[in-house]
C-alpha cells in the first residue's frame, strides 16, 4: 500500500491549495496511490497556542510549531489504524512523518527545502534560531533515509544535493501539475488575425508584493507610453489592500474550489500571465496558465524556470528592466499572427501540465527510469 501525506488532510481539496488532493486523485486513477492520510491540524490548535505561549515566555520567540517534533508526533497519532502501516509513504513535507516503521519506505515530493523556505520567504526572521537548527538537522536525516527525493524544480534539487550533501542519484526533478480540471478539447481562443489590443497581462497572487505586481504595472506603463493599449488584470488579493494604478483591474480572490469556471475564464482571457516574483519556490499559476494555452512571462527566480518549458513563453533574467519585457510584448502586438501561433503550440502541449503527467513520470522513476535524475539533467544542461 502506498499513501500520500502532508501537513493536513491529503484527501481534502482545502489542504495546501488543493495540491495533495489533485496529486492523490490522479495517482489513484492511474493505480499509483492507494490512499492519503486524513489529518486535522485544527484539532491541534490549543496545543499550538500553548506551545507558542510557552516559547514566548521562555525564549522570547513566537511561531514555528509546525516544525517541532511534538506537533508532528501529535499529528501522526491521528492516522487511521487501517493506514498506519503502509509499504510506502510519499510526503510533501520533509519532516513528516517524524519516524518510520521498519517495514515502511519514505519518498518525498517537495517544492523547496526548509533552508530555502527559511531564507527566501523570511521565515528565519520569524522563528527562533534553535528551532531552525533542529529542523534542518532532522531534515538532513529525512533526506538520507528517503528512498527517493522528487523535487518540483532544479532549484530545490540543487539545494538538496549541494546544501544537504545528498547523493544526486536519488534526487529527481518532476515539475508539478495544474490544479485546473478541464478535459474539454482546447479550442483556439481567437483567429490568427485578431488584434492584441488592448493587450491583457494577467497576474495571480495573494502576496502581490512578493510576486512583484508593481513590476508588471511598470511594464504596463512602458507599453502605454508607446501608445499600446494595456490592462493588468490581477486576481488573488483584496482590491482594497492592493495598489492603485490606472492600468490595473483588480478582480479579487477567485476560489477555484467553488468558482472554477470563473478562474478559467479569467486566465483564458489574458494574453499573457506574468510572474516576476522576488522569491518563488515553484509557481503553480504558470502551470495553470499553460494548461489553458496562455503563454507566460516570468523571471529566472527560484523554481520558476521549470514551470515554463521552452516554447511556452519567455523567461527573463532577474535583473531585467520593464522595457525588456515590454519589447517582447510589443513585438507580439505588432505581429499578432506570431502570438496566436505561440498560443496554438502551447495548447497542443496542454496534457504536459496535468497531475496525470506527474504521476506517469513518478511511475517511470519507480520502475528505474533515470532520465529525470538531477545529475543527468544537470549534465544535459551543462
Amino acid at each position: 500500500m502506498r499513501v500520500l501525506t502532508c501537513i493536513g488532510d491529503a484527501t481534502s481539496i482545502d489542504a495546501h491549495g488543493g495540491l495533495p488532493f489533485h496529486l492523490l486523485d490522479a495517482g489513484r486513477r492511474l493505480g499509483f496511490f492507494d490512499d492519503g492520510w486524513p489529518l486535522d491540524t485544527k484539532a491541534l490548535h490549543r496545543s499550538r497556542m500553548l506551545w507558542n505561549a510557552g516559547r514566548f515566555l521562555t525564549r522570547g520567540e513566537f511561531g514555528g510549531y509546525q516544525y517541532t517534533q511534538s506537533f508532528l508526533q501529535a499529528l501522526v497519532r491521528q492516522v487511521p489504524p487501517a493506514l498506519s502501516s503502509p509499504d510506502e509513504i510519499i510526503s510533501i513535507f520533509p519532516l513528516f512523518p517524524p519516524a518510520l516503521q521498519a517495514n515502511t519506505q519514505l519518498s518525498l515530493y517537495i517544492d523547496a527545502t526548509l533552508n530555502q523556505n527559511f531564507e527566501d520567504y523570511g521565515i528565519a526572521g520569524k522563528v527562533g534560531r534553535s528551532l531552525i537548527v533542529d529542523a534542518l538537522r532532522r531534515e538532513v536525516i529525512a533526506y538520507r533515509n528517503a528512498r527517493r527525493i522528487i523535487c518540483r524544480s532544479r532549484f530545490a534539487a540543487k539545494s538538496v544535493v549541494e546544501s544537504y550533501g545528498i547523493d544526486p542519484r536519488k534526487v529527481h526533478v518532476v515539475p508539478g501539475g495544474s490544479n485546473i480540471i478541464d478535459d474539454r478539447p482546447q479550442a483556439r481562443a481567437r483567429p490568427s488575425s485578431a488584434s492584441l489590443t488592448p493587450v491583457r497581462l494577467g497576474f495571480i497572487g495573494k502576496d502581490w508584493r512578493r510576486k512583484n505586481l508593481g513590476f508588471v504595472l511598470n511594464i504596463a506603463d512602458v507599453l502605454a507610453g508607446r501608445g499600446v493599449a494595456v490592462e493588468v488584470a490581477a486576481a488573488g488579493f483584496d482590491p482594497a489592500s492592493g495598489p492603485s494604478h490606472m492600468h490595473l483591474r483588480a478582480c479579487g480572490f477567485i476560489d477555484k474550489r467553488t468558482h472554477l469556471q470563473r478562474f478559467v475564464d479569467f486566465l483564458s482571457s489574458c494574453h499573457f500571465t506574468c510572474l516576476f516574483s522576488r522569491a518563488e519556490a515553484f509557481g503553480l499559476s504558470n502551470r495553470e496558465s499553460l494548461r489553458l494555452g496562455v503563454p507566460v512571462l516570468a523571471s529566472r527566480v527560484g523554481g520558476i524556470p521549470d514551470t515554463v518549458p521552452e516554447g511556452c513563453g519567455h523567461i527573463f533574467a532577474q535583473d531585467s528592466k520593464p522595457t525588456e519585457i515590454a519589447n517582447v510584448i510589443d513585438s507580439y502586438v505588432r505581429e499578432p499572427n506570431r502570438y496566436w501561433a505561440l498560443r496554438d503550440a502551447i495548447a497542443l502541449r496542454r496534457d504536459e501540465f496535468t497531475w496525470e503527467a506527474v504521476i506517469k513520470k513518478m511511475q517511470a522513476i519507480w520502475s528505474g527510469e533515470t532520465q529525470y535524475r538531477y545529475d543527468r539533467i544537470e549534465r544535459a544542461d551543462a
